[in-house]
């Protein structure tokens, strides 16, 4: 890591570590996730989001669009048009964005990834441009698409999640940067926080980030403005 201890956080990494250091943190990821209750058991449907048939980074399937992707993307309460489901399956629109996957690394974490990855221009720029642009999409349904196909390397991003972070932007940029701070320390406490709430490690430190956030806040975002 390029950061150093002692640096004074930024205020995404302060924001965060405020977050992910309440004491309701590890019982609200095993909620979630229903930790120890039988397959089924949970009630939330997004537990499936990066499980469901192998996940979205599978050998085979890591940079196109499959029918299973666009269903585990539904169920993180986001509807993809029927429209723009034919187009990203059978349609130009899939090939185009199966083109940019192959150019976005499925293997490393937001926190070790070079800032080229997430930079002005990327092919992750211009994929998540890509799909925002579809009708009926838009900015929170990309992001989560293409979370369900780069899950260590790109968040799940909603309007519950922006509003408890303050509305950092560049997000991806501005959270990479937080993660690799101090040594990499909100990286290093995002696994702790799996270990101990004894999620499986399928599940990214990213999509743990996630899930804590808006566990966290999701009572509390009608107040947000």
């Amino acid at each position: 890591m390029i950061t150093s201890a002692g640096t004074p956080p930024t205020p995404l990494g302060r924001r965060l570590g405020d977050l992910l250091g309440t004491d309701r943190v590890v019982d609200d990821l095993r909620r979630y996730y229903g930790a120890g209750l039988p397959p089924g058991a949970a009630s939330f449907t997004g537990n499936r989001f990066e499980h469901l048939a192998g996940g979205g980074d599978r050998p085979g399937t890591a940079d196109v669009i499959t029918a299973e992707d666009l269903i585990a993307v539904e169920t993180l309460s986001v509807v993809v048009p029927v429209r723009v489901k034919l187009d990203l399956l059978e349609g130009a629109l899939g090939a185009r964005l199966a083109a940019l996957l192959g150019a976005i690394p499925a293997d490393v974490d937001l926190a070790d990834a070079d800032a080229s990855v997430v930079a002005d221009g990327s092919p992750a720029e211009k994929a998540w441009h890509l799909l925002e642009s579809r009708p009926g999409l838009g900015w929170v349904t990309a992001g989560k698409i293409l979370a369900r196909k780069r899950p260590r390397l790109l968040p799940v991003y909603d309007t519950v999640v922006r509003c408890a972070l303050g509305r950092p932007r560049p997000f991806w940029r501005t959270l990479r940067t937080a993660l690799r701070e101090d040594d990499a320390a909100l990286h290093r406490r995002l696994l702790d926080l799996r270990r101990t709430a004894g999620l499986p490690e399928t599940v990214s430190a990213l999509r743990v980030c996630d899930v804590a956030v808006w566990m966290g806040h999701r009572a509390l975002h009608h107040d947000c403005h």
